[in-house]
């Protein structure tokens, strides 16, 4: 899993968007198992979403590397997050599903599918606050052993990034993004004709990402992650509070006009979402709509699945 709908609607045109750390890997994770455009199938957006407790398990272990005290209550707290995430928010992302199916029949303006992401942004930001007091107790059981574990799983992250986006030479950079943001428009649209290719490719190219500002904000969401963690363990009764705030500044950076590069990368995402899908023929747009209602259908099930 890879995607989102969210991600969709920003990426589809306008290339990869600055990814959360693990303060809200949970509710990453679970974003990616309701909203996935289109994946597969239905049935298997069903199964990844009941896999969800064990994959956001398992992604957490690999960052810091449970010991055996530590992998019951964190199952337990994992599992207590989606029993409440699939009572309370899979209903409402159905409910948007079948405003979206709407939608997709019609002419989209760039500020009307930012207002959708605004939604979905809004749901991220409410899960994110139900991980507030879960990741405030791992915060304190985590030894120096563990957080150089993360330490490590980070710098191996930067250098994957630093691979993908900037060692590569700028036409490699292009063709990459471009082969992602195709197959989240087909996943969503079917086959784009040669027209629709050509508008995706030249808008990742007008794109304002900026791989090397985006580089610099991860290292210092990963740097405040770590002060975040020994802060909190300094003064336990502050942990939930240090989580908070940690949440807050990835949400609004508190780099220098990083807001601004921020917000013009999704003003871009959504303007050139609404201009793809503007062009998108009577066929393609049924297919949209067949896709959505499959989603929809899929997390009303999941929600009755208690």
């Amino acid at each position: 899993m890879n995607t989102s709908l969210g991600e969709s609607l920003r990426g589809v045109l306008a290339g990869p968007h600055v990814r959360r750390i693990i303060a809200l890997r949970v509710v990453k994770i679970c974003a990616l198992a309701t909203m996935a455009v289109a994946l597969t199938a239905c049935t298997a957006a069903r199964l990844a979403y009941n896999q969800a407790p064990n994959l956001t398990y398992w992604w957490l272990d690999s960052h810091v590397d449970f010991n055996n005290g530590q992998s019951t209550p964190v199952r337990s707290d994992i599992n207590a997050f989606f029993q409440w995430h699939r009572a309370n928010e899979l209903p409402v992302y159905a409910g948007l599903l079948q405003r979206w199916q709407t939608l997709a029949s019609q002419d989209l303006t760039g500020a009307q599918a930012c207002a959708e992401f605004d939604v979905i942004r809004q749901r991220i930001d409410r899960a994110a606050d139900a991980s507030v007091q879960p990741m405030a107790r791992l915060a304190l059981q985590l030894d120096a052993a563990q957080l150089e574990h993360l330490k490590s799983r980070q710098a191996k992250s930067n250098a994957e990034f630093e691979d993908d986006f900037l060692q590569a030479a700028e036409d490699a950079r292009i063709e990459k993004r471009f082969d992602r943001a195709l197959e989240r428009g087909e996943m969503l649209y079917g086959s784009l004709n040669a027209a629709q290719k050509e508008l995706v490719r030249n808008n990742i190219k007008a794109s304002a990402f900026d791989p090397q500002r985006t580089q610099a904000e991860r290292l210092r969401r990963q740097a405040d992650l770590l002060q975040t963690v020994k802060q909190a363990q300094a003064a336990p009764g502050t942990a939930a509070e240090r989580v908070r705030s940690h949440i807050a500044r990835i949400s609004q950076s508190p780099t220098p006009g990083y807001k601004t590069y921020a917000d013009e990368l999704v003003r871009q995402g959504c303007a050139q979402f609404a201009q793809l899908h503007n062009t998108t023929t009577p066929e393609q747009r049924a297919n949209a709509v067949r896709v959505l209602k499959g989603y929809e259908d899929d997390l009303r099930v999941l929600s009755a699945q208690r």
